[in-house]
């Protein structure tokens, strides 16, 4: 038996997901049904808007289905319907035993971080935000725990010191995607050796990737300008670090920064001071060094490069990010 002859139901919501769906889709796969989330308002508007899965769905004629519950009877009647013979899962949510359990070959995850580390929601974020110099995609077979089934392959990348976290998620995009199709055919053929990750050993520090919140982006320019770099570059361009911007008699404006350079060196600078030419460059001085904010967004306006920003913001060195 080959990948292709498999009956495959593929379950994921973001863009993320949708590569290894075409990737599926292009290559001849038989995806019997797309499981994704419910269509959700959003915007000014509350508009409904579909997961981007669904409209690649959609776009090629795939059945779908869009559970409230995954517990549901009627969704599990629907599900065991298509008898699939494994369930493939990109960035979706949580699945209940019930449903995992239901393919004779089971259901594989496919994963953004090497594990063991980082399980969790947040694994591209925590990677750099901590400074690593890797990263990479795993897949692995589903158990009651959140991420910590037997593994099956994964793929490494190196992580470049100025790398984003955009960057990054568009490169494991397609990379997880080829992983996906490797992962199928070697589990119709019998030729996929699972590894428990038990007998893995990462560090404590980088086992959990928890959610990451709007105060979590905030940006503590006492912290070391190394660390800081990789929080803003490990949060673009989402969910985005920020910064408020202080003055006198003035009232606070909240920043969002998506890109910085890196300037190590000592100075007698209070961290948060901001030094500019009021045309070219703007730099905040941090516990070692300064960052260069290059990549930059006002509330209430649009993304921007530092020399358009200084252009409407003439006086920036009047001001001190706190």
């Amino acid at each position: 038996m080959t990948g292709k002859d498999l009956r495959i139901v593929f379950m994921g919501t973001p863009d993320f997901a949708v590569a290894s769906l075409a990737a599926l889709i292009e290559k001849g796969y038989k995806v019997v049904g797309v499981i994704t989330a419910p269509d959700k308002p959003a915007g000014r508007g509350q508009k409904l808007q579909q997961s981007a899965v669904k409209t690649y769905a959609l776009a090629h004629q795939l059945p779908v289905l869009q559970p409230e519950k995954l517990k549901e009877e009627s969704f599990l009647a629907e599900l065991k319907s298509l008898k699939a013979d494994i369930q493939v899962v990109v960035a979706f949510r949580m699945l209940p035993e019930a449903v995992w359990k239901m393919p004779v070959l089971g259901t594989f995850n496919l994963h953004g971080s090497l594990l063991p580390r980082y399980r969790g929601a947040a694994p591209l974020n925590w990677a750099i935000m901590n400074g690593d110099q890797e990263s990479g995609v795993t897949t692995f077979l589903l158990k009651q725990e959140i991420d910590t089934g037997n593994i099956l392959f994964w793929e490494k990348v190196p992580i470049s010191p100025d790398q984003t976290v955009g960057e990054l998620h568009d490169q494991l995009m397609v990379i997880g995607a080829g992983l996906v199709l490797k992962t199928v055919d070697a589990l119709a053929e019998g030729k996929a050796i699972p590894i428990a990750q038990e007998k893995l050993a990462p560090e404590p520090d980088r086992l959990h990737a928890p959610k990451i919140f709007k105060e979590d982006c905030r940006i503590d320019w006492n912290l070391d300008v190394r660390k800081n770099h990789n929080k803003i570059r490990g949060l673009s361009p989402y969910p985005t670090a920020w910064t408020e911007l202080s003055a006198p008699l003035k009232e606070n404006i909240s920043l969002k920064i998506f890109r910085t350079t890196l300037e190590e060196c000592m100075h007698s600078h209070q961290p948060g001071t901001i030094l500019s030419d009021q045309k070219k460059w703007a730099k905040i001085a941090c516990s070692g060094g300064f960052l260069s904010v290059t990549d930059l967004q006002l509330a209430g306006k649009k993304r921007m490069g530092i020399e358009e920003f200084l252009r409407g913001f003439p006086h920036i060195g009047s001001y001190k990010a706190v």
